[in-house]
């Protein structure tokens, strides 16, 4: 019988009570204690000084638009990574370099929110070359160089809104896999946009891109689009061996509701699992079978060479339409309201977690074979055909908790799954589905990171909770607290909470991978005589000051522990000053920074055999100091310098000089 809104609304508020009575009555749950004082914890967690970590985790910002890199067992933070959002302390999306990497088809953008990682994979392993984030409010895919560490390439997606299910990689990092919160009307081809938001279920349309990488550069490219009927796209996994050349993604609002989507999107006992074979998607592309979608959006590429980003904005994109080519494209029933979508590493099971759902429903990818080969299905969606759910299911674990989210899985078979709802980490047998351990998390676990866990080599050992409730973890600093995460010790028959540790932003997904795999690769510094910035200065011989109409350039070098040059004369009220700063330092960690009074822009901060620029307007007269941001050495307080400037007209000559004193 299908519930009536009432009987959602109150099923719903029932769910919700439950998770906030911790909070509401003050209590806690069982054996706090007992869990967080595990005997040996601070040992198995200790990292002496001068050692190093055993896994880099890699960690989504959520709504810092960045990514954190955290060492892991020890849980301290080693550095943010700008993505998505300007970062004052690098100078990310403020210097004249990295401006560039934050356009989008709407203009410059300062800020977004990124959701979930995704590490860069051979066969199906971990290789330690890149990561992959996605920005969920303004639709793009970013790639992260492991031996920098930094963003190298942003692209847009174009006929998508709210790009949250991404990105998600197939087994050998062939695409990243993006798929639209948001269905909206295509505004393509001169179409109109602009209609009544009531005539969802005939306008409204869904996309999944798949974005091209090159094996080698990891460049990416917008290979080709598959479009959906109005539903949301959430959480995806790509298969793994037999299942290799498919990708399962969740969906909710099968209702096609555009308001009040917590009733009225949750009306239907169960929602949909898209299962797309890429490979067939792939063929059609390439045969020309899609219709070519006249549409712009921005790419964006970093090159470590000339320490420059620069933009492009593409129009066209290829658009494969499943109710035309009936082989790509099939939906499996799961209930209830799916959000996390995973696959074990052999990739026979496909796990789905309704997040309404009393049961966690694993399906068999040979039983999904087997009934799109005998055409078992229970009718179609919008023309695209349903699966029957007795037909693929492999089985359903039964009374696993509340609130099912996510699910990874480690090296001895076993899978783990957040609930939500009930605040624990469950651990159960994919084979024989019975659940045979459970943790408590503190608190409303959202995601989970199992070190490799999404790969088909799962390093296992520790299982990490991404909580979204802090509470009463750590010292209050107002309203506002630090996000939680907790490591926990998966190593033997029961799972141990070893450690809390902060996070940045709300972390939604994050990656552990052996240091082993990137530390011997990290790029110590950029080698002087490559450098191929064009404005390069890469002696202090050359640093020189140039007029150019209203622009005056500055050809800058650093080195410990003075500017060269450190003073300038005859820039004049309202010219446009450009510094082109060149670190000279040919030595691992000795970066040396650079800022003007009255910048409008962040400081730079310039890694050895770098050029960074920054754009600086004189805005009124008088003497202007600069020096140096970043510590270098014992007298880094005197690596400073000064900028005269005059009126508007002054026939004060352009001078600039190094070593200068008043005795001359």
């Amino acid at each position: 019988m299908k519930p009536t809104q009432h009987t959602m609304q109150f099923a719903i508020a029932s769910a919700l009570a439950f998770s906030s009575a911790l909070f509401v009555t003050g209590c806690k749950p069982k054996n706090l204690v007992a869990t967080a004082q595990t005997s040996g914890a601070a040992e198995k967690v200790y990292v002496a000084p001068g050692k190093h970590d055993e896994f880099y985790n890699i960690v989504s910002g959520g709504f810092s638009g960045n990514v954190s890199v955290y060492g892991l067992p020890s849980g301290r933070l080693f550095r943010q990574i700008p993505v998505f959002s300007q970062y004052p302390e690098c100078g990310w999306g403020y210097t004249e370099e990295t401006k560039p990497m934050l356009n989008t088809s709407h203009g410059q953008l300062p800020w977004d929110d990124s959701h979930h990682i995704t590490l860069s994979v051979t066969k199906g392993q971990h290789d330690g070359r890149w990561a992959f984030v996605n920005s969920n409010n303004t639709p793009r895919v970013a790639r992260i160089s492991f031996k920098t560490f930094r963003t190298e390439e942003i692209i847009e997606l174009p006929n998508s809104a709210g790009n949250h299910s991404s990105p998600f990689l197939t087994e050998n990092t062939e695409y990243a896999v993006a798929g639209t919160r948001f269905a909206v009307p295509y505004a393509d081809e001169g179409a109109n946009p602009d209609v009544p938001l009531n005539t969802y279920k005939g306008n409204f349309k869904s996309t999944i891109s798949f974005i091209k990488i090159d094996p080698q550069t990891g460049r990416m490219s917008v290979a080709f689009q598959v479009m959906l009927p109005g539903i949301d796209v959430d959480l995806a996994r790509g298969g793994k061996g037999k299942s290799h050349d498919w990708f399962f993604f969740s969906c909710y609002n099968s209702e096609q509701a555009h308001t009040l989507l917590e009733v009225n999107a949750s009306a239907k006992d169960k929602d949909l699992i898209t299962c797309v074979n890429w490979k067939k998607c792939e063929e059609y592309a390439k045969a020309g079978k899609g219709r070519k979608s006249k549409t712009q959006y921005a790419h964006n590429v970093y090159d470590e060479g000339t320490h420059t980003g620069t933009s492009t904005i593409e129009t066209e994109v290829t658009v494969l339409d499943p109710k035309e080519l009936k082989d790509i494209v099939y939906f499996m029933p799961c209930p209830k309201s799916p959000h996390g979508c995973d696959t074990d590493p052999t990739g026979e099971y496909i796990v789905g977690s309704g997040k309404l759902a009393a049961v966690i429903p694993v399906f068999s990818f040979d039983k999904v074979q087997k009934a799109i080969a005998d055409k078992t299905f229970d009718g179609d969606y919008e023309g695209i055909p349903v699966l029957k759910y007795e037909a693929v299911l492999h089985g359903e674990v039964k009374k696993p908790g509340l609130g099912p989210l996510h699910t990874e899985f480690d090296d001895k078979g076993f899978a783990y799954t957040s609930f939500f709802v009930s605040s624990e980490i469950v651990k159960w047998d994919p084979k024989t589905l019975q659940v045979v351990d459970r943790v408590p998390t503190y608190y409303s676990v959202g995601h989970l990171c199992v070190p490799g866990g999404p790969t088909t080599k799962p390093w296992g050992k520790y299982v990490i909770a991404y909580n979204k409730i802090t509470k009463d973890r750590y010292l209050p600093t107002g309203p506002e607290l630090t996000q939680s995460a907790q490591l926990i010790d998966i190593s033997g028959d029961k799972m141990k909470i070893l450690l809390d540790f902060p996070t940045v932003g709300e972390p939604h997904y994050a990656e552990a991978i052996p240091a082993s795999l990137i530390e011997p690769n990290s790029t110590k510094f950029f080698k002087i005589e490559d450098n191929k910035h064009p404005q390069a200065t890469k002696s202090e011989k050359d640093a020189r000051v140039e007029r150019n109409g209203n622009q005056v350039h500055v050809f800058m070098t650093a080195i410990r522990s003075h500017f060269a040059p450190d003073n300038i004369e005859g820039v004049q009220q309202g010219d446009e000053v450009y510094f082109h700063v060149t670190n000279l330092e040919q030595d691992w960690d000795v970066p040396h920074g650079f800022v003007i009074k009255g910048s409008k822009a962040a400081e730079l901060l310039i890694m050895p055999g770098e050029t960074q620029t920054l754009k600086w307007t004189a805005d009124r007269v008088g003497i202007t100091p600069f020096y140096c941001t970043d510590f270098c050495s014992a007298l880094h307080q005197e690596m400073q310098g000064y900028l005269r400037v005059s009126p508007t007209g002054s026939t004060t000559p352009v001078k600039f000089s190094l070593g200068d004193t008043a005795a001359k």
